[in-house]
């Protein structure tokens, strides 16, 4: 029998869009599916929605899950969500972005076939807030003709801001998501990785990017380059604002030096221990969160204008 995959949802806020969420996750080829969604506090009518629907989920899948809950945070919804879950695997999608038919089932069969990957993701197309497909310019503005477009998908952006070759041994590694997260959307892991780098914290408040650093140290990270997600862009993203956004991978990055300074050498990737005995300081690129390594005594004068990490100058 197939592994069961557990669908994860953390709602908040997305009345409009929560519906169509669940229907991508009922539309799955992949049967063997328990979906899971909380609903953190939110003040319209998200639980609502998710209660209409609710009688088709119980039809398609496994076993159904739906609570509303006081608003406690992304992180520590996160950590119940995992709590909960009863798969081999954990799908976690955000209540506006949307799967993909064959999402799960390709995914699950690479990971099935390649034990020594813990986390999978793929590229992802951009929506528009009514669902239509589009695009970004160089300020991630949308635009619908792909003549005008910088670019077309969300990993797209994401491979030509990190200067990361996505279907290289590249991606996923340690080196270089301590540089900046660039994983895109629609991600699954294995669920017994928690049980090695513990749960989310408010601590580190970019979650993700906990998340894939916790991950890079022990295990390989693989990208499937076909579009199987839509990542949806619209007014209310938490990522357009950037003061909020520099203030989270701030603490995230500061949180990740102390796990670094106390981490168990001999259980983690040589390069980690590489990146330990190194410093990082903030490169002014005007992308959120790109960091720059750099050697304790060399070339250190250059780097005076940034802010450093673990480095006296």
């Amino acid at each position: 029998m197939k592994p069961l995959v557990s669908v994860v949802i953390p709602a908040y806020n997305h009345e409009k869009y929560i519906q169509d969420t669940i229907k991508s996750i009922i539309n799955q080829t992949y049967e063997n599916i328990e979906l899971i969604i909380l609903d953190d506090g939110s003040r319209d009518l998200t639980s609502q929605k998710m209660s209409e629907i609710k009688p088709d989920c119980i039809k398609r899948f496994k076993r159904v899950y739906f609570q509303s809950k006081e608003n406690e945070g992304i992180s520590a919804t996160l950590n119940k969500l995992t709590e909960l879950s009863e798969g081999k695997y954990i799908l976690t999608i955000a209540s506006d972005d949307l799967a993909k038919p064959e999402l799960v089932e390709k995914e699950v069969s690479f990971m099935e076939n390649n034990p020594s990957y813990a986390l999978i993701t793929c590229n992802d197309e951009i929506i528009d807030s009514e669902g239509r497909l589009c695009y970004w310019d160089k300020k991630r503005n949308i635009v619908y003709d792909k003549k005008k477009a910088k670019y077309l998908t969300f990993a797209d952006f994401l491979q030509k801001t990190s200067k990361v070759n996505f279907n290289s041994n590249e991606f996923g590694t340690y080196k270089t998501l301590y540089l900046g997260n660039y994983v895109p959307n629609g991600w699954m892991v294995r669920k017994d990785v928690f049980d090695k780098i513990g749960k989310y914290t408010k601590e580190a408040p970019s979650e993700d990017s906990w998340l894939m650093l916790q991950v890079s140290k022990y295990w390989k990270l693989k990208y499937l380059d076909e579009i199987l997600f839509s990542y949806r862009w619209h007014e209310n993203n938490t990522v357009k604002d950037n003061n909020v956004m520099s203030d989270v991978g701030i603490k995230t990055r500061t949180y990740e030096e102390m796990i670094l300074k106390n981490i168990n050498e001999n259980e983690v990737f040589p390069e980690v221990i590489d990146v330990k005995r190194h410093g990082a300081c903030i490169k002014k690129t005007g992308i959120p969160f790109i960091f720059e390594i750099c050697k304790y005594r060399k070339g250190l004068e250059k780097f005076k204008k940034y802010k450093i990490f673990n480095i006296e100058i």
